[in-house]
């Protein structure tokens, strides 16, 4: 089989979940661990700020992924706001979290778009022709499309199933389907970006 990478759009650093998750009188293991030196796996902090929607993305991801031998272990990387794509076990400390929450997703963001395009361009150069590279996350405007579609063109996806849901239903989704061990069907992004209804207006959850 072809390798199989998967990128994973990021949590909000700015929501409920996030301000519960940095306090200092949190006292659940992830945010003891974000305290500690060493700080805690993003993948595990992402967990938390975004609840349903990313535990299903990182549980699906990591399942289905197919590394490629070109970038070792590695099948999954995530989207981290001021330092590009990072794997999931990549350290999440209070100086990095400040970093994540004054960048916004926005292309026209350079803190934001250049990292993120430096590694994609890394990664894109070391995959192998046939690989596939999975976005999880949306695809309604530019903010991770614009800068990941000229990197890796034919061979990023987006999972078809997705059109029309919202995050918490894309969330089940994804972990219905890892109990049932079958994938999405994902289409290519070769198509106009903005997808519309007859009205022409983007479906919501795209």
């Amino acid at each position: 089989m072809p390798p199989k990478i998967f990128l994973l759009s990021p949590a909000s650093t700015g929501g409920i979940r996030a301000k519960q998750f940095t306090s200092p009188n949190a006292n659940f293991e992830a945010a003891r661990m974000y305290r500690s030196p060493e700080g805690v796996p993003i993948a595990m902090a992402f967990a938390f700020m975004s609840s349903l929607y990313f535990r299903g993305k990182i549980g699906y991801a990591m399942h289905f992924a197919q590394p490629s031998p070109a970038v070792g272990d590695h099948g999954v990387y995530i989207i981290a706001p001021g330092f590009g794509l990072v794997p999931p076990d990549w350290r999440v400390t209070p100086e990095r979290m400040k970093i994540m929450s004054r960048t916004p997703v926005d292309v026209a963001t350079r803190a934001y778009r250049k990292p993120l395009e430096e590694h994609a361009r890394a990664l894109a150069n070391k995959l192998e022709p046939d690989a596939q590279v999975v976005l999880l996350g949306s695809v309604a405007s530019g903010k991770y499309v614009d800068i990941l579609w000229p990197v890796f063109q034919h061979r990023l996806r987006f999972p078809a199933a997705f059109a029309g849901l919202g995050d918490m239903s894309r969330g089940g989704l994804m972990l219905r389907a890892v109990r049932a061990n079958r994938e999405l069907e994902c289409t290519t992004l070769d198509a106009p970006r903005h997808r519309t209804s007859g009205d022409g207006k983007i479906p919501e959850g795209w």
